[in-house]
């Protein structure tokens, strides 16, 4: 039948992307096709394409003669581990995958549905950006791309992977999405390229070093997840979304857990030294606390003072908070900050509880800190920690001083469940910096204040600095032996499973952005 044979024509030609020629220099540059990677990100056989036929409407500079369907952007829907997912794929062998109208109306088209039907939303990312010879057109697709991630944020899972070019206005969408994974070789992202930045200020940089996945994982903190090709990032986006619901109203995905929930935890006095002075890392206690020592860290190369990322107690999907005594000896900073707050929102946005391991001096002093707005930065981690009403569980393992102590998920911005272990310090600030404000007179009129110094930080650190003063006023729920971490934080996510607080009556908050 010729309609038939005219269907067939038309999907080969649609399935031939840029032809030939374009998909060889893809594929010499490391880089998949659009199709390729669909076929290895989603369940096999499940990809539904929508709007295969689409081709813009553009003339002028030659494009009436660069009509190919698809537009540059693969659309439709599959499944992931077989849940449903939506994304969209853009081709970097048709026009350099450059976004205008038509292709800009495709990528909000799937938004729309994903949104409609409660489904994560995935973006495959490799442009060249807007299309200059559609002009003003390609700017109005890019903000319809806009409102709708605004539209889907807190109500679906919006997840960015750069696998090539990202630059300009492109940039804006996956700032604005949940997650952004690039890869370690052709994926960069920047507002101004390095012709620009050369003319401007007469600076020269590469594109790697001015906005790879180096850059974007460790300095500036765009991005989330980085690997070094495409298939282990693709495996890395499925582990990713083996935490997180399908949408605002769903539960967090449930896994049949090996470990038992009662198992005892030993030796975790000896991965957290007794001396509040002595360094460890944190990593090794959230490991032999959560389910099969299986953590998922998110942004682990920035701002790694403070830790983030996804667990399991008893096969249910936590959010882990932790300061990491590592680094900076564990304190709170700009970057911390702002980190912990975005993780933590996400979290609460769609019901996945907050587990937070408490060690902190406090907040990084210096003018580096006060002048980069430290208090502001500072302030955004309170609010979401204040705001977030999913189940709160946290542990002090050693120390918490000052206004870090009320930040890390304190009984005082409602912690539904706060635990310490039995040698944490609590206090407004550590003995050797209190000491000698508090006995300043006693320290100078002694015949020997070396000794009188350390006679006096010990008895504050007995008398002050302990858990039971916290226990005392109800700030604390118990104090428990390190053994017992793993069995009693899943007790206590156990009876806070349906937790639900009122909200005041508002159209939204004011965070201190």
């Amino acid at each position: 039948m010729a309609a038939i044979d005219t269907l067939r024509r038309k999907r080969d030609q649609a399935l031939a992307g840029g032809g030939e020629a374009q998909i060889k220099k893809q594929h010499e540059k490391g880089k998949k096709t659009a199709r390729e990677r669909i076929e290895a990100l989603l369940d096999p056989g499940s990809f539904n394409e929508i709007n295969q036929f689409v081709t813009h409407r553009a003339s002028g500079f030659g494009l009436e003669q660069q009509k190919l369907m698809t537009d540059g952007v693969v659309t439709g829907w599959g499944k992931i581990d077989g849940r449903l997912v939506y994304l969209y794929a853009q081709d970097f062998t048709i026009l350099g995958g450059s976004l205008g109208e038509a292709h800009g109306l495709k990528i909000a088209r799937v938004m729309d549905l994903a949104i409609q039907n409660g489904a994560p939303l995935i973006c495959l990312n490799d442009s060249g950006g807007a299309r200059i010879q559609e002009g003003v057109d390609s700017l109005a697709a890019y903000g319809e791309i806009f409102y709708r991630n605004m539209r889907a944020s807190g109500v679906i899972p919006q997840i960015s992977l750069i696998l090539g070019p990202c630059a300009g206005g492109a940039v804006y969408s996956p700032a604005i999405t949940d997650f952004v994974f690039m890869t370690e070789q052709n994926a960069y992202m920047f507002i101004t390229g390095p012709e620009v930045i050369k003319a401007v200020t007469g600076e020269e940089i590469g594109f790697e070093n001015l906005g790879g996945a180096g850059v974007h994982c460790e300095k500036s903190g765009v991005a989330h997840f980085s690997a070094p090709d495409e298939d282990t990032l693709f495996f890395e986006l499925r582990r990713l979304l083996s935490y997180l619901p399908s949408n605002n109203l769903a539960t967090p995905p449930y896994r049949q857990p090996f470990d038992a929930p009662g198992r005892a935890v030993e030796g975790l006095e000896e991965i957290v030294p007794a001396d509040a002075q002595k360094s460890y890392d944190v990593h090794q206690v959230i490991e032999q606390v959560v389910d099969d020592g299986d953590f998922l860290e998110v942004q682990p190369d920035f701002a790694a003072n403070l830790v983030v990322g996804f667990a399991r107690f008893d096969g249910h999907p936590v959010g882990v908070v932790a300061n990491q005594p590592a680094v900076l000896a564990g304190v709170l900073d700009i970057n911390a900050s702002d980190k912990g707050a975005r993780f933590i929102r996400f979290c609460d946005a769609f019901h996945i509880p907050l587990v937070t391991f408490v060690d902190t001096p406090g907040f990084l002093p210096g003018t580096d800190q006060e002048y980069g707005g430290v208090i502001r930065h500072g302030a955004k981690l309170i609010f979401a920690y204040a705001e977030a009403s999913v189940p709160k569980v946290s542990v002090i393992l050693r120390k918490a001083y000052g206004g870090a102590y009320i930040v890390m998920s304190s009984k005082h911005l409602r912690g539904d469940v706060n635990y310490a272990w039995p040698g944490a310090e609590i206090a407004v600030m550590g003995p050797e910096g209190a000491v000698p404000i508090i006995f300043r007179k006693e320290i100078t009129a002694s015949k020997n204040p070396d000794e009188t110094r350390t006679r006096l930080v010990d008895q504050y650190r007995a008398e002050f600095a302990t858990p039971y003063v916290a226990a005392e006023r109800g700030y604390l729920d118990d104090v428990i032996p390190p053994c017992d971490t793993r069995s009693r934080i899943i007790s206590a996510l156990e009876a806070l499973r349906d937790k639900r607080i009122p909200t005041p009556s508002r159209k939204h908050t004011n965070i201190p952005l």
